[in-house]
Parts: structure tokens; C-alpha cells; sequence
């Protein structure tokens, strides 16, 4: 049996592992996978991206399979709902943050034409490949990270600082950061 060399972190088990092998670090150009990462992320400030994956499937559930044109129009009852559901973290200002920023991410699209076009323009619509040798060398954020997220920040997102916004770039293919041994940069 063939094994794989992967990124350190994911080794944990079996649902790190997919999640590395069949997504991180993919270029998304779609934006309802954009926005479905971008409300992930949001909610992992605090918590491990572990438990994100584990409620992963009761978080698409609970915000409408990620539909922002929907969050947009939640309102205190959507929020009261959504802060009785275990299945998800249940945290007033994040859930207050999805819809504003699903409302903000409707606004980036009527300016631009789509989310994908805008944040993929900060790196010229294709990934920046790193090339580290250990996660050691992984950077919480970077200055590129800081950048976008002081402009969507003054685009009315929330929850959304540079080290959620880099963690975003690495997750939907902006930044390459698979370490150099890992399978997935052959």
C-alpha cells in the first residue's frame, strides 16, 4: 500500500485528512464555495478548525446550505434560532456576522461582478505558491492577508482579520502552502 506524505497537521485522522487531500489549498473560483469558507472561517476565530469539519454538515444546514442571498435577510428570529442550535457555535456576533457579511459579499458582487473576481484580483487570479519546509515556517498571516482584510473590513464584513483571512487564502487556494514534501504539490 502506497502512503501519501502530507502536511504535517492534517494527520490527525481521517476527516483532517480528506479535508487536505480533496480541498485545502484547491483554487475556489466559485462563490458559493467563497462564501461557504468565508463563514467557516469566521467561525473558527477562537475555536480548531477540527470542530469546524466535525459541525461542517450542520452548519450548511443551518445557514441554508450557505446561501447568502438568503443570510442576507435573516433577522433576530434567524439569530435566536440559529444561537439554540448545538450543531453549530453558537456565538451572537458571529452569527450576526454571517449576515452582514452576506451582505456585504452581495455588495462586493454588484461592484465587481462577483466576490471570486474581486479577491482573486490581490493575487492576479492565481495562487501564490509558498515553498516551506516545515509548518514552523507557515505564517499566521501575511501582509497580503492584512491588506484584504482592512478593505473588507471597510466593505462592512466582520470577523474577518488577518489571520482569518489568511487561514481563507490558504483554504480556497489563494496561497499554496503545502509544505514542499506534501503529495499535493507534485
Amino acid at each position: 500500500m502506497e502512503t501519501k506524505t502530507r502536511c504535517a497537521w492534517c494527520e490527525k485522522d481521517d476527516l483532517y485528512r480528506d479535508y487536505h487531500d480533496n480541498e485545502w489549498g484547491n483554487p475556489v473560483y466559485d462563490d458559493q464555495k467563497l462564501f461557504e469558507f468565508l463563514i467557516l472561517e469566521t467561525f473558527q476565530a477562537g475555536v480548531s478548525w477540527h470542530l469546524i469539519l466535525k459541525k461542517r454538515e450542520h452548519f450548511r444546514k443551518a445557514f441554508l446550505n450557505f446561501d447568502y442571498h438568503q443570510i442576507a435577510f435573516f433577522g433576530d428570529y434567524e439569530v435566536q434560532e440559529l444561537m439554540k442550535d448545538s450543531g453549530i457555535i453558537r456565538n451572537t456576533l458571529k452569527i450576526k456576522s454571517a449576515i452582514s457579511n452576506a451582505k456585504a459579499f452581495l455588495k462586493v458582487q454588484e461592484e465587481f461582478g462577483s466576490f471570486s473576481k474581486f479577491i482573486w484580483n490581490y493575487v492576479e487570479g492565481k495562487p501564490i505558491v509558498n515553498h516551506f519546509k516545515t509548518l514552523n515556517e507557515v505564517p499566521a498571516y501575511t501582509p497580503l492577508a492584512e491588506k484584504i482584510s482592512k478593505d473588507l473590513k471597510k466593505r462592512g464584513f466582520k470577523f474577518i482579520g488577518p489571520t482569518t483571512m489568511y487561514a481563507h487564502m490558504q483554504a480556497t487556494g489563494m496561497v499554496n502552502d503545502h509544505l514542499i514534501q506534501c503529495w499535493k504539490r507534485s
